[in-house]
């Protein structure tokens, strides 16, 4: 799975991220679990479990999940080096989604989520973003998908640490052809990937 890329950014491999590819993610997301010990497990989560759980027990939750042959994203690859993930799978999925005020379901139609980036800091702001992100709309058309979703922050800002922008930005939904159809929250559009 190769995905198309920008002038000029890195190109990349992806794959999905199963159980011969946990060492890679291992390495990408490094001590800290790519931010505070999240390990890419916040929205499958409630609030309490995921203070209970942040750092090694998430770690091993989501290696779990992993191993029982669950899929929970995309890994992608520079030069045989694991330097980025977005997070992808049903919106079942992710139970913390439907608890939101402002996330939750735009309709009954069946829809795969976008829910988190994580990119290594060397290789931000290089169009890596758009990349994963259409790796993450063809894995998930292969697997059936006719809806994917995304929930991108929109910021004009700065100021924010580019790890705190994890859901991703709406520039980049725009880039990979995703357009909005909801939004309940001046900086958190609902947008939407159709399937041809």
């Amino acid at each position: 799975m190769t995905p198309a890329r920008s002038e000029g950014s890195p190109r990349l491999k992806s794959y999905p991220a199963d159980k011969k590819r946990w060492k890679d993610l291992e390495k990408l997301f490094g001590k800290n679990g790519a931010c505070a010990g999240c390990w890419c497990m916040w929205w499958k989560q409630s609030a309490k479990e995921f203070s209970q759980n942040s750092g090694e027990k998430n770690k091993k939750l989501l290696k779990r999940r992993i191993e029982s042959g669950q899929v929970p994203g995309i890994l992608a690859y520079h030069k045989y080096q694991p330097i980025a993930w977005i997070a992808v799978e049903p919106r079942e999925a992710y139970p913390r989604l439907e608890r939101s005020r402002t996330l939750k379901k735009v309709d009954d139609k069946p829809v795969w989520s976008v829910v988190c980036f994580f990119i290594a800091k060397e290789y931000r702001r290089q169009g890596v973003s758009v990349q994963v992100l259409k790796a993450a709309v063809d894995y998930a058309e292969k697997q059936g998908a006719k809806i994917i979703e995304g929930y991108p922050s929109v910021t004009k800002s700065k100021k924010w640490p580019d790890p705190w922008l994890w859901m991703g930005l709406a520039s980049t939904f725009q880039k990979a052809k995703f357009e909005e159809v909801l939004r309940r929250s001046k900086s958190k559009p609902i947008m939407r990937y159709y399937v041809k």
